[in-house]
């Protein structure tokens, strides 16, 4: 069979990419023609939730076999770290410049992650054969939540308006959004399910779980291109420096991250995933939890950020980008 590659048709440069990546640009595409393309919101809410099962299944049969290494542990050290303290510098940062309000929104957007950026990037390695730990899914699981939390008590400290301080927490809500919505339930409950049935478990689900991954993958980056590019489209109101803000910070954790994992000396594709996982930002979880104790805060800002401007540029950008500079410092062999 004569491929494109062979014949010279396809550029060098565009060969390594990940399908699912391109799959996204189409998306992006079809919504800036004004394309009719679209999928139903009910097909998304079953492809993020496989690709969750999925991939939570998956890193539990590897973190049994794997078993809890000095590697797992410093993995899901530096997970939780990263976790704490990037919702806190975000904060002072952006107090400076809005209302506390939506700098705790913010903070706790770039305090989470996106286990899509993750799933995408966990992707891209596969496809460049690099290996990772099955226990970064783990590590991921993690990151989800404290930021949230973290994001809600500076702003009952620190809010001046009075408007929150007076306001009762509802933290029995809020913790049911943090730590058992459904995204994050899924997630740990297949991580743990894969510890219980091992491999031959795994074995049993296989050609679901793995075989089907990418093509899964690929359909779930379409749509989330789609929602993108109009996301991004919005946001033209919010200024220049919000828009920097939504580029710079991904790049400032995910520096941090990457010398924490150079320190560790973590293995590359781990430490690859770390630095994904701290330059990402949320889209689900946090939007979701701060609609129930920070209702002053905007979701036309932080949502549009998250969605139009920090995930793409992830998805296109900061994995190759963030791929080649692991691979640079770390030795070689």
């Amino acid at each position: 069979m004569v491929t494109l590659a062979t014949e010279g048709l396809l550029p060098q440069a565009l060969q390594g990419l990940s399908p699912p990546v391109l799959f996204f640009f189409l998306g992006a595409i079809a919504a800036f023609v004004k394309s009719s393309l679209e999928i139903p919101s009910a097909v998304t809410k079953l492809l993020s939730l496989y690709l969750l099962w999925a991939i939570g299944f998956r890193g539990g049969v590897e973190l049994l076999e794997g078993g809890f290494t000095q590697d797992v542990v410093l993995s899901l050290g530096a997970a939780v770290f990263l976790a704490c303290i990037v919702p806190f510098y975000t904060f002072f940062y952006l107090r400076r410049r809005m209302d506390t309000p939506n700098a705790a929104a913010l903070c706790a957007t770039y305090g989470s992650i996106s286990a899509v950026t993750f799933m995408t990037a966990a992707s891209v390695l596969d496809h460049r054969g690099i290996e990772h730990g099955g226990y970064m899914v783990a590590a991921m699981a993690l990151m989800e939540s404290p930021a949230i939390v973290i994001g809600v008590l500076l702003l009952k400290k620190y809010d001046d308006s009075g408007e929150n301080n007076g306001q009762r927490v509802p933290w029995g809500k809020l913790s049911h959004e943090a730590f058992l919505n459904g995204p994050v339930l899924l997630l740990l409950g297949s991580l743990v399910i894969g510890l219980l049935t091992g491999e031959q478990g795994y074995q049993a689900f296989k050609p679901l779980c793995t075989d089907l991954f990418n093509g899964i993958l690929v359909f779930f980056l379409l749509d989330l291109g789609l929602v993108a590019a109009k996301q991004l489209k919005g946001f033209r109101e919010q200024g220049i420096s919000m828009v920097l803000f939504a580029l710079v910070v991904p790049l400032i954790n995910a520096g941090l991250a990457l010398g924490i994992a150079r320190a560790l000396s973590l293995k590359p594709g781990d430490s690859i995933l770390l630095v994904v996982l701290a330059a990402s930002a949320s889209y689900i979880a946090v939007p979701a939890a701060i609609r129930l104790v920070v209702p002053k805060a905007n979701p036309g800002l932080f949502i549009p950020m998250a969605l139009g401007i920090t995930f793409p540029f992830n998805i296109t950008v900061g994995i190759p980008l963030y791929t080649w500079l692991v691979l640079a410092v770390w030795p070689s062999g």
